[in-house]
């Protein structure tokens, strides 16, 4: 809820939300008039007085998540413009009529000017995960909205919020539920392929989507050769190997359900030989197994979600990697990512460089890879650059 509470911050610390940083830290706050509760919508002052943002206040480090910088009321028409503006920009991306694809993501939180939001499209169903109280109250307006924009194409929306949305005080406890509709698994296509997306039960929601453009690179690399997909998931690495000709692929996950959406998947893409899937922790199967690739695939879940473990992610991604290049003949390829944001593009490079130096092999970077177009990242928002990948040649 909008409120009259307004922050004033201190003398000279105006400068990062003048240059549009969309985070407001506690230490930059001088005063704070009124009583705002956590969520609530601030208007956010310098020490002269001057208007600089609309956003939501919290409790904690970050004290302000922004939203906007017009000194605008924040009503219905203006949510409804912003989120038609993030549908623009999939349309100049090709991403809201291709044939070839139909699942994108629609909003990407600061990305998109909606901190806290994250709405993904899959064929006819949109996903929504809130992260912060304030948007999570805006949820009918955002319900409405995308009712208005896509009308008939979006017969299903469901929230998935309940792990993502911790709410405490006067507002609703989220639960993960169908806001219209209640079909809780569609069928998307990708690039030409097809996936089974199970958004009611599946992680994040429902599919990595981010993962999209490196999935289609990595497809050139594969023909004829044997294939390790870790982290498989449902297989959409996997999919895409095998299409492109692959001599062998062995898919490993620790979730016995993505084993068999992964399977479902083969069987939609006419694959029915040619791999082996393993329900498996991916560490043991390094340990356990003797065989060795041509192509190694490490898409890890995100090893440290909070500051206080960074040091012990850090250990862990240079680990698996240096089991991954033990694995990995020569001239082989290593694509390894990391989606933990508090691992910046400069510590996962360091990252990788000890775990090469441990392997000693000679190693050449093919390609830096990162997110693509539907997941933008604020040009005053470093932090939202949450995916980095490396393309390894390794001697």
């Amino acid at each position: 809820m909008k409120s009259n509470c307004r922050i004033i911050l201190k003398k000279e610390r105006e400068k990062p939300v003048i240059n549009f940083h969309p985070w407001i830290f506690s230490g930059a706050v001088g005063r704070i008039e009124g009583q705002p509760a956590e969520g609530d919508i601030v208007s956010v002052y310098s020490s002269a007085n001057n208007f600089l943002s609309w956003g939501f206040y919290h409790e904690g480090t970050i004290k302000v998540r922004i939203f906007s910088y017009d000194p605008e009321d924040p009503n219905f028409d203006f949510w409804s413009k912003k989120l038609q503006a993030a549908f623009q920009a999939r349309q100049v991306s090709g991403l809201t009529d291709n044939g070839k694809t139909n699942a994108y993501r629609l909003v990407n939180a600061e990305g998109d000017g909606f901190p806290g939001l994250i709405v993904d499209i899959y064929n006819d169903c949109a996903v929504l995960q809130f992260h912060n109280t304030g948007i999570f109250r805006l949820r009918n307006d955002i319900v409405k909205i995308l009712t208005d924009l896509y009308g008939e194409k979006l017969p299903v929306i469901f929230d998935k919020s309940k792990d993502t949305l911790k709410i405490s005080g006067k507002d609703s406890i989220p639960v993960n539920e169908f806001l219209k509709g209640n079909t809780g698994e569609t069928v998307i296509a990708e690039n030409g392929y097809s996936f089974i997306v199970n958004f009611e039960a599946g992680q994040k929601t429902g599919f990595y989507l981010d993962q999209r453009n490196n999935r289609k690179l990595i497809q050139d690399y594969c023909h004829s050769k044997e294939v390790l997909n870790a982290f498989a998931y449902s297989g959409g690495f996997s999919v895409y190997a095998l299409k492109s000709g692959a001599g062998m692929v062995h898919s490993v996950d620790s979730s016995q359900r993505a084993v068999e959406w992964m399977e479902k998947n083969f069987e939609l893409n006419g694959i029915h030989s040619g791999y082996g899937n393993y329900q498996e922790d991916v560490f043991d199967f390094f340990k356990r197994s003797d065989h060795t690739f041509d192509v190694i695939i490490l898409d890890p879940p995100a090893f440290a979600k909070h500051l206080s473990a960074k040091n012990d992610a850090a250990r862990a991604y240079q680990r698996l990697n240096f089991e991954a290049l033990k694995k990995l003949r020569p001239g082989g390829i290593l694509f390894t990512f990391s989606c933990s944001q508090i691992i910046d593009k400069k510590l996962f490079r360091q990252i990788i460089f000890a775990a090469c130096a441990q392997a000693k092999r000679p190693v050449r970077i093919l390609h830096q890879l990162t997110q693509p177009e539907d997941h933008p990242v604020n040009m005053y928002h470093p932090e939202g650059e949450y995916l980095k990948g490396l393309a390894l040649y390794c001697e």
